[in-house]
């Protein structure tokens, strides 16, 4: 069975995410494995048999966030990891070794203040993770679906990847597919090269019987006008790449990347750009 990875840092957020990371692990039949990272300076190591009044407190914590949360997962078993070290190093890490399917951390956004480690690395994780990864924010409400998801379309080779992916997701929950063509700049070239994107995946997810809407916007602030976007049309999850330094998707992903995950109040789904050479 596959498996889900949820960040684990005993604040509201990160239960959050767990609460929000059950919603696909049922929709999809995964397992799910909670991580938690000592970042302290401290030379003990973490293992299973945690000493130290803190970490058994952590470790006990663990336990209970299971025994309430393992009934709520229909198939499947919640399982726990205790790693040491650089937080989204270690994430990644374990993300790896598990063949992980999906990360989900939470996130306070830059509206809010969070003291513990998830909020300030979920960035971080984001930009190394080896699959795709869910940032969410406590205050945001989810219903038992995803019933629209967003993927915004630019001129960038990386920007297609994200479809076969949303369309596998589409397929389990039954959500609609908005592909939003974002134009921001007067260039035919590039205008033309987004036109031919959204007649791709137009093509590709008639194919697949997913339902879709297909819709142009200008923009001259990108992530701002998705985000209105996101908000004027109900949309539950927004899907976009992350940039890489040597990818194309660097130039055109970049600048709005960070700013989708601050300032979204709904999830965000970032998938890691193969390169382009």
């Amino acid at each position: 069975m596959k498996t889900i990875l949820v960040a684990i840092d005993f604040s509201k957020n990160a239960t959050h995410a767990l609460r929000y990371a059950l919603l696909f692990a049922n929709k999809l039949q995964t397992n799910i494995h909670l991580v938690w990272v000592d970042n302290t300076t401290s030379d003990e190591s973490v293992t299973d048999t945690i000493e130290g009044e803190l970490r058994r407190e952590k470790k006990a914590y663990m336990k209970k966030i299971i025994e309430d949360y393992q009934p709520m997962l229909e198939q499947g078993k919640i399982d726990v990891i205790f790693r040491k070290g650089r937080i989204y190093q270690e994430v990644n890490k374990v993300a790896r070794e598990i063949k992980a399917e999906m990360i989900f951390t939470g996130t306070h956004g830059v509206s809010g203040y969070e003291q513990y480690w998830i909020g300030s690395n979920a960035y971080r994780i984001m930009t190394q993770a080896p699959c795709p990864m869910i940032t969410i924010r406590c205050d945001f409400e989810f219903d038992k679906t995803i019933k629209n998801i967003l993927l915004p379309l630019d001129s960038s080779l990386e920007t297609k990847q994200k479809l076969p992916f949303a369309c596998n997701l589409a397929k389990g929950f039954g959500s609609v597919i908005h592909l939003l063509e974002v134009y921001n700049t007067p260039i035919k070239v590039i205008r033309k090269r987004i036109n031919q994107f959204g007649q791709e995946a137009k093509k590709s997810l008639t194919k697949e019987k997913v339902n879709f809407k297909l819709e142009k916007i200008e923009a001259g602030n990108v992530a701002a006008s998705i985000l209105n976007y996101s908000n004027d049309h109900n949309i539950d999850l927004i899907m976009m790449m992350t940039e890489q330094g040597t990818t194309t998707a660097n130039k055109y992903l970049g600048p709005y990347a960070q700013q989708l995950i601050n300032n979204s109040k709904v999830p965000v789904l970032s998938l890691r750009a193969k390169e382009y050479r």
